[in-house]
């Protein structure tokens, strides 16, 4: 096996003309050599298309645009084509086991970042014991430095910014709160085939392979900012991923009090279902349990959703 495994780099632009170029530069400043970007337009009405074509014509093996019918389909379901794109056509990049970055259009990434995730996956599925290359599902990913529009930096660390427990990322914990930012995977073959279809109620692409891969592979963290995430009008830090905290701090009559439902609650529980239908016939006793409390967190009353979310922090 190659030592060195050309990498596919999945991108989905919409609307992305004042950041992508910063982004495209740091894509072709990286250490690692070897390299194609797969790139989708999910119908911007600005200048991002230009962009890529321009970008594409100047480095017509590196980056590879596609060109589909399918319209704007979201984030989530946009990476989601892409990754099933890649698989189905493989051969054409000349690739013998797939390995699929996440890249999103307004981020800088560090030059070195190919080539610490491609050396940490590389020795965890030697780790594994794996008679071939790439048949468990592992996911790498890490932290990030905060940046704000002109790539100020906020904060050194987004995981400490945030709070976020990165070593709380056992299959239970994983489908209450996400660990993985999508911008930071990267993930084998397995890991794409095995997490295809994403459903339709999965909240993120990123929290869905979070999952697959931590019920049925390993899930690696690079505890070093390995990208610059770019805070501007058009996104926010971590609106999901603060709920364990805000919890925590709510006042103890609050708790008992505020019987009004989490909306984001009720949607991991949709996600949590559209899991267990997906995967029922594979999942041990305690992937079941913790599926099964999940899936009651869409109860239409915050302090039974609260009594449950506990609950399953504690699995």
């Amino acid at each position: 096996m190659n030592s060195q495994p050309r990498l596919i780099i999945l991108l989905s632009t919409y609307n992305g003309e004042n950041f992508l170029r910063a982004q495209l530069d740091s894509l072709f400043a990286q250490t690692y050599p070897d390299y194609v970007i797969l790139a989708r337009d999910d119908g911007s009405q600005d200048a991002t298309k230009k962009i890529l074509a321009d970008y594409a014509i100047r480095s017509p093996d590196k980056l590879k645009i596609i060109r589909d019918d399918s319209g704007n389909l979201g984030a989530s379901g946009s990476f989601a084509f892409l990754i099933d794109y890649a698989l189905r056509h493989k051969a054409e990049f000349d690739v013998e086991s797939t390995y699929l970055m996440f890249c999103d259009q307004d981020d800088v990434w560090h030059e070195d970042k190919m080539t610490k995730q491609v050396n940490a996956m590389l020795a965890t599925e030697a780790e594994e014991g794996s008679a071939r290359r790439g048949t468990k599902p592992i996911l790498v990913h890490s932290d990030l430095q905060v940046v704000d529009e002109s790539l100020r930096l906020i904060a050194e660390s987004m995981a400490r910014y945030q709070g976020l427990e990165t070593s709380r990322n056992s299959f239970a914990n994983l489908l209450i709160s996400n660990l993985v930012t999508g911008c930071t995977a990267l993930i084998n073959e397995a890991l794409a085939r095995k997490a295809l279809p994403i459903a339709d109620d999965a909240i993120m692409h990123d929290w869905w392979l979070a999952l697959v891969a931590s019920c049925f592979g390993k899930i690696v963290y690079l505890d070093t900012p390995l990208v610059q995430y770019r805070q501007h009008g058009s996104n926010t830090i971590g609106a999901k991923e603060q709920i364990a905290y805000r919890m925590k701090t709510m006042s103890y009559w609050r708790k008992v009090l505020d019987l009004t439902a989490n909306q984001h609650l009720s949607e991991v529980a949709l996600q949590a279902r559209a899991f267990r239908d997906q995967y029922s016939q594979e999942l041990d006793r305690s992937q079941r349990r913790a599926l099964n409390y999940s899936s009651k967190l869409a109860i239409r009353n915050g302090f039974i959703q609260r009594l449950i979310f506990r609950a399953i922090r504690k699995l």
